[in-house]
């Protein structure tokens, strides 16, 4: 297999990654955007605010992102055992 294939060891290592860099920006997101509400100036709060929403919102793509490789990749394997 090439490295760069659906399927291959680089494939399922780099999704695997992906997600777990995604879900640790994720966390810190939430932690900023709870932190933000316990600032006493506005445009303190504003910048938090923005930045954690921006990181959450990043890093829920690249959470969904192996998701929906990996359900592409199991959909053509199951599809593909049908017609043998």
């Amino acid at each position: 297999m090439v490295h760069g294939h659906m399927g291959s060891w680089f494939w399922w290592v780099r999704n695997i990654v992906i997600g777990i860099f995604s879900l640790f920006f994720f966390v810190f997101g939430i932690e900023v955007l709870l932190g933000a509400y316990n600032l006493k100036q506005p445009q303190l709060f504003i910048m938090y605010f923005f930045s954690g929403s921006f990181i959450t919102l990043i890093s829920l793509v690249g959470i969904l992102f192996p998701v929906f490789q990996i359900h592409a990749f199991l959909s053509r394997r199951h599809s593909g055992s049908e017609e043998d």
